[in-house]
């Protein structure tokens, strides 16, 4: 989903939040690479997948870069710090404040710095990052003299044309990146390829041996400093989930304490719909689609009602054999929801206005007789769920402040 959000001077970024088909765990923010954006594939892959570990993914365009306003030339090292407090400050108004930080590159320089800026940060991933803010430099280098004499000039990077500024080659000579670090108790993974040609693997090592523990080391054997092969990626992804899921809340310490008969069901915050159903021991999630200006994460109210009974009658024809020793090997029920005209309702008792109409169609597979296959769809309609449907329903609405 799109998430724009102001920066510290009031120009607004350009985010992309992807969300786990449950309720988060926790939450991340990953910080691109140096003059990339947020959709360089790295940065879209590894957030995209990090979402299979429960974690939803903040990913956005510092300042003058892709789709976010500002001006490229009058940022640096620090401003991309702040951009990333910003973000923090902002997903935490409308969701939670994130507990991961994601850095590639640069990127992960500045994770690093940031961190200590932010209290509910747990973990800290850094991707090819270099120990210090000043290794960028050398991809100026021929141009270091024209800035220092003229104040800025024109360089080439990535194929694309930026201006950088004295104040630019002046911050990250200032910045110390491990010192603000090291005095933090955030849990550390580096990860870097022994092969990256533009920041060696010598950094990582500066990384790791000035962080305290708990930290880890794994190599991304064979990537590029971009990361810019899918399965890299996602294999970075996958070693980042299972690391933090360590550090992070797990689902579970999320779940209010309920019986068993009870289900809550708990409005998601920041979104306009969506709504994490609980019970005892369970979680998913309910929404409506798009074209409602829902997220579209989950099975509309009906489309639950629907799998609630059609679920329940295959339970139950499966009970039903399996007491019978009947050779039922498959139940496969479709269910569709209608309003039709009473009237033209057979069984209704109602024949005036608009009636709701469910239709089953129910297939069966199985060495089954003709007199089975009868028993099966007869007690198909004696479900629980069929028959609180069809039946009386009280309904006891209890508000509480």
């Amino acid at each position: 989903m799109k998430f724009d959000f102001p920066n510290q001077d009031g120009q607004i970024l350009s985010g992309r939040l992807e969300l786990p088909n449950q309720k988060p765990k926790a939450y991340a923010l990953f910080a691109h690479c140096f003059t990339c954006s947020k959709n360089v594939r790295a940065a879209a892959t590894i957030s995209r997948k990090l979402t299979e570990s429960g974690i939803g993914v903040l990913r956005f365009d510092f300042t003058g870069l892709g789709n976010s306003e500002g001006d490229f030339s009058n940022t640096n090292f620090s401003s991309n710090v702040q951009d990333l407090v910003s973000a923090c400050n902002h997903l935490g108004e409308k969701f939670e404040h994130p507990a991961l930080l994601v850095g590639h590159s640069l990127g992960g320089a500045a994770v690093l710095k940031a961190s200590s800026l932010l209290p509910n940060v747990k973990a800290v991933a850094t991707l090819a990052a270099p120990s210090d803010a000043a290794h960028v430099s050398h991809m100026f280098e021929g141009h270091k003299l024209e800035i220092n004499e003229k104040g800025l000039a024109e360089v080439k990077l990535a194929g694309r044309d930026f201006t950088i500024k004295k104040q630019f080659l002046e911050d990250i000579e200032e910045v110390k990146v491990l010192e603000d670090f090291k005095q933090t108790n955030r849990a550390l993974l580096v990860m870097h390829s022994p092969t990256d040609n533009t920041v060696s693997i010598e950094h990582a090592t500066k990384i790791f041996m000035n962080a305290k523990h708990p930290k880890s080391f794994v190599s991304l054997d064979n990537a590029d400093h971009l990361i810019s092969a899918i399965e890299d990626a996602e294999y970075a992804a996958t070693v980042i989930g299972a690391w933090a899921n360590k550090f992070l809340p797990a689902i579970q310490d999320l779940r209010p304490s309920l019986d068993n008969s009870q289900v809550v069901i708990k409005s998601r915050k920041g979104l306009k719909y969506t709504q994490d159903v609980f019970s005892k021991d369970h979680h998913f999630v309910m929404d409506e689609p798009k074209r409602l200006k829902g997220n579209d994460l989950g099975m509309n109210p009906y489309e639950i009602l629907l799998a609630s009974l059609g679920g329940c009658t295959a339970m139950t024809m499966k009970m039903y054999a399996e007491r019978k020793g009947f050779d039922l090997q498959d139940v496969e029920v479709k269910l569709k929801q209608e309003k039709v005209h009473a009237n033209d309702c057979a069984e209704c008792e109602t024949k005036e206005g608009m009636v709701d109409q469910i239709t089953k169609e129910i297939a069966i597979s199985g060495n089954l007789s003709d007199d089975e296959k009868r028993s099966l769809f007869s007690i198909a309609e004696r479900c629980p769920v069929n028959r609180t449907l069809k039946g009386e329903v009280n309904i006891i609405s209890q508000y509480k402040g």
